[in-house]
């Protein structure tokens, strides 16, 4: 069960060639912007073919070359959030939550909107327009829009890279609190090195399209499989000897 990916794609002269599986995990794809990673969730979602290979979700194909399966995006069983969150500026709060809950009966809807609203500390927001919320509530109405049809997996590109960063770290810490309520395989990508390691179970490293190395953040950041990884995670390394040497010093001074 999960969500296993082995795909080949050509865009543009580049090639992405990307194999990896994860179980009910938060799997980080990290790497330089243009490495895939974004690539990879459009591909996962359905909004590109793939020239080659296969998609599964929980021991459901979504795509495979081989066999010409290729389900489209709105039966793929995914919440998506993208850097810009989508949200409709002429609709309210709950109006942007509901339209996630397409295909629910209106009963249903509105049960799980209530639901919802109240986990996502949304209570009393619900008639406001995205314009005249937080930078951080906006992000939560986006994350509860994905999540109200209760998804198989959530994809996640860069949905926290415009926020400062102490709102940044809440809402990393907030998606790890709903994961522990939602226990799918999520998906994140990102370019931020801290980041990566607050918040990933597993991390999927990219270089130039492909797979460089996989592992717990522990694994990837002490030891690198190649000097392509380690000079992704040396910058926060080298803050982390700082903070050490630190400490260390004013002990004993």
């Amino acid at each position: 069960m999960g969500l296993s990916v082995s795909i080949k794609k050509k865009v543009n002269g580049f090639i992405l060639d990307a194999r990896w599986e994860i179980g009910d995990e938060l799997a980080v794809l990290f790497g330089y912007s243009g490495s895939g990673k974004s690539l990879t969730l459009q591909l996962i979602a359905g909004l590109m073919k793939p020239n080659h290979g296969s998609i599964g979700l929980n021991g459901k194909t979504l795509f495979d070359s081989e066999s010409g399966s290729n389900l489209a995006p709105q039966e793929r069983s995914f919440g998506y959030v993208i850097q810009n969150l989508a949200l409709f500026p002429h609709m309210t709060v709950h109006e942007n939550i509901l339209y996630g809950a397409h295909g629910l009966s209106r009963t249903e809807r509105d049960q799980r909107a209530g639901v919802i609203i109240d986990r996502f500390q949304l209570a009393g927001l619900e008639k406001k327009y995205p314009a005249e919320i937080s930078g951080g509530q906006k992000q939560r109405v986006a994350l509860a829009r994905a999540l109200i049809r209760r998804p198989a997996a959530l994809l996640l590109d860069e949905p926290f890279s415009a926020l400062d960063n102490p709102l940044r770290v809440e809402m990393q810490n907030f998606l790890k609190e709903i994961h522990r309520e939602f226990p799918i395989p999520i998906v994140f990508v990102t370019h931020d090195v801290f980041e990566a390691f607050a918040i990933a179970d597993k991390i999927i490293v990219y270089v130039n399209g492909k797979i460089a190395q996989i592992g717990t953040p522990a694994e990837v950041f002490t030891r690198p499989a190649n000097s392509d990884v380690e000079l992704l995670v040396r910058t926060r390394n080298r803050l982390l000897q700082s903070v050490e040497s630190a400490q260390y010093d004013a002990t004993y001074e």
